[in-house]
């Protein structure tokens, strides 16, 4: 066993939005989409549950074990099928992958971390690009750890220490190798980046010196960041977007505020090489009247609210390239689906150049219904808002530290930048 040298935490973070409540996750998937998983339900208890999801059609494999689980229990798939479990026993972390056996579930024990106080948090980060690793991000009050905890040749490996807590959690590659973390230091957060093969942090996301910024989404092949800032609104975070080697400032899209509603990004349409301002991004919508899909595309004013498929698995889903978006759901006649959702397409202007977004107005229309039949779900727009003055904010440039891309592959050349986009 390992032991995690961190302190107990003191306080949660409520940016964390990784953070385990009492309820499981809805649903994790691999980064390429083709397996998920998730704690499903069997009455008042919680068994780990494989979704394949690269065939024509998806199905479930339930992996029970001898009890039930916690809660709090974590699930993750890997990309050979397996399900790779965490769970936490008197402060002990333990980790282990399940597969199906037949009419039962083997267990492989990967080994465990144990931390100095059953209080200090221990989670999974995001599935890693290619599926063979799983890491874990272990934070105290002071430091955060970055561990290794399925893939390695001896169990869980500390790989990286940096100071600060750490919330979030972003691959920058397809490697595994640069992963992006929100560092709470100095009483603001930045984003800054850990290279896991030499445990070197850079800065990587900084709008304003007394501004919380946050990454919330990156994709590998436009180079698209998603960000939450409240550097244009103090003490109000909005969403923003910019691109990993541009000289322009982050943007903040006044479409992106849905009025009593929080919106969280969770998916970027891949394969969009060199525009990343028409890449689509999905949006959870959750307001007082429940919860929709919303798409985005950098270079349009609105956004495109969308009827989100019965039991959707709310901020669950995948881009296809050609922009089809996949949303698992699971109902009482389907316990393993997935809807495809076929947005508005990207508009494009007479001249065939897709041009920067101009001002937008405060987007406040939720769709008028939100369950579909799930099977093909279509787009249903919201009614356009009215027009408002739009307000000029002025914003540092956005240094991003030493990072470039270059066709698709992030670099650490001496002497670059990469600044905020517009």
């Amino acid at each position: 066993m390992t032991v995690c040298a961190i302190e107990p935490s003191v306080r949660h973070d409520a940016a964390d939005e990784d953070e385990r409540g009492s309820r499981p996750a809805g649903c994790t998937l691999t980064a390429d989409g083709a397996y998920g998983a998730r704690l499903a339900s069997a009455g008042d208890s919680w068994f780990p549950e494989r979704w394949t999801l690269d065939g024509h059609e998806p199905y479930a494999v339930p992996l029970p074990r001898n009890q039930p689980e916690e809660p709090g229990t974590e699930v993750q798939p890997m990309g050979d099928g397996r399900v790779l479990i965490h769970r936490v026993v008197a402060g002990r972390h333990a980790f282990a992958l399940l597969y199906p056996t037949g009419p039962g579930t083997g267990e492989l024990p990967l080994g465990g971390v144990e931390c100095r106080d059953e209080t200090a948090r221990l989670r999974l980060l995001p599935p890693a690009p290619g599926g063979e690793r799983a890491y874990a991000l272990a934070v105290g009050p002071r430091t955060t750890s970055v561990w290794l905890v399925a893939g390695g040749a001896f169990g869980p490996e500390r790989l990286a220490e940096l100071p600060g807590r750490c919330s979030g959690g972003v691959w920058l590659d397809r490697t595994a190798r640069l992963l992006a973390l929100d560092r709470e230091a100095g009483g603001h957060v930045k984003t800054v980046v850990v290279d896991l093969e030499c445990g070197e942090v850079s800065p990587l996301l900084q709008i304003a010196a007394e501004s919380d910024d946050r990454l919330l989404l990156a994709d590998h092949d436009s180079g698209l960041l998603i960000v939450r800032s409240d550097a244009p609104s103090p003490g109000q975070s909005r969403l923003g977007w910019g691109v990993l080697g541009s000289t322009l400032p982050v943007r903040f899209p006044a479409c992106l505020r849905v009025r009593d509603c929080s919106v969280t990004p969770f998916a970027i349409q891949p394969g969009q090489m060199l525009t990343p301002e028409s890449c689509a991004v999905a949006l959870r919508v959750d307001g007082p009247r429940g919860s929709w899909v919303g798409v985005w595309r950098p270079a349009e004013r609105r956004v495109h609210h969308l009827r989100a498929p019965e039991g959707w698995l709310a901020g669950t889903g995948l881009w296809t390239p050609e922009g089809v978006l996949r949303l698992p759901y699971a109902t009482e006649a389907v316990p393993c689906g997935v809807a495809r959702v076929s947005p508005p397409p990207a508009a494009v202007p007479e001249s065939g150049v897709a041009t920067a977004p101009l001002p937008e107005p405060e987007s406040t229309a939720p769709p008028a219904e939100h369950s579909v039949p799930p099977a093909e779900a279509s787009a249903q727009p919201a009614e356009p808002p009215a027009p408002s003055a739009p307000r000029p904010v002025p914003l540092q440039e956005a240094p991003l530290g030493r990072l470039v891309t270059n066709q698709c592959r992030l670099a650490w050349p001496p002497g670059s930048e990469v600044r905020g986009a517009g």
